[in-house]
């Protein structure tokens, strides 16, 4: 029986930077953090590689969970740049905000690079900015349906 999605992982190059973005810029706190190396015969099994070495964060706000991972074992292959919201694969993390303008001036005066400012659509104001590693993010926040029941903008 499905209870629900546990955690989103990500894979990145420098593990400190990515925990002090998540946790600064969005409030996670770490869950766990430790280190494994060669001799873990279940990461080695799990992984599906012969030698797998790295460290782990589970970071944790309220219910949501974020698994930051570094590997050293086996080498990581670099990311070819910022990944579009169109290719394949998974695309990028939504963070459900309130005052979804001033969570935007917030992070974007921290230096967080945002696609566009925050856009109305139909029943929600999105906009799109990348974490330090380039992975893409999405705000979001909902509007009251009876209010915006014809569908324009706010």
């Amino acid at each position: 029986m499905l209870l629900g999605i546990h955690h989103t992982a990500i894979s990145t190059p420098d593990l400190e930077r990515a925990v002090a973005f998540y946790r600064d810029a969005f409030g996670f706190g770490v869950a766990f953090d430790f280190a494994w190396d060669e001799s873990n015969p279940g990461f080695r099994r799990t992984h599906a590689a012969p030698e797998t070495k790295g460290r782990v964060v589970m970071l944790e706000r309220g219910p949501s969970r974020l698994e930051i991972f570094q590997y050293e074992k086996p080498l990581p292959r670099p990311a070819a740049g910022p990944r579009p919201n169109a290719d394949h694969g998974i695309c990028h993390l939504c963070f459900e905000v309130k005052d979804i303008d001033a969570e935007f001036e917030r992070l974007h005066r921290a230096g967080v690079p945002f696609l566009s400012d925050p856009v109305p659509q139909s029943y929600v104001k999105v906009c799109y900015g990348r974490d330090p590693d380039g992975n893409l993010f999405e705000l979001i926040e909902f509007f009251d349906r009876d209010v915006e029941a014809g569908g324009g903008e706010r």
